[in-house]
């Protein structure tokens, strides 16, 4: 089973709000996920991306596939804070 490290949206209409979840790589975006990895809010002023560092590397070292959007937040290293 491919596992995928992806965002899942929340939030209200032009107020959005994101989990990062690991899920199956077949299952829909908003769909039943297996944990929460972090969260995203694009909404404050620099956007903040908070991550369990633990998590994180439990699933990429079981081999989880990291979505385009996530790797494009990851990128930018100095809104990532990992605890």
């Amino acid at each position: 089973m491919a596992v995928t490290l992806r965002l899942m949206r929340f939030g209200k209409k032009h107020r959005p709000y994101y989990r990062i979840v690991a899920l199956d790589k077949r299952k829909k975006r908003d769909g039943a996920y297996k944990e929460k990895v972090g969260s995203y809010d694009p909404m404050k002023e620099p956007a903040e991306v908070l991550i369990d560092k633990a998590k994180y590397e439990y699933w990429t070292s079981k081999g989880a596939i990291i979505s385009e959007g996530l790797r494009r937040l990851l990128k930018n290293k100095k809104n990532v804070t990992f605890t």
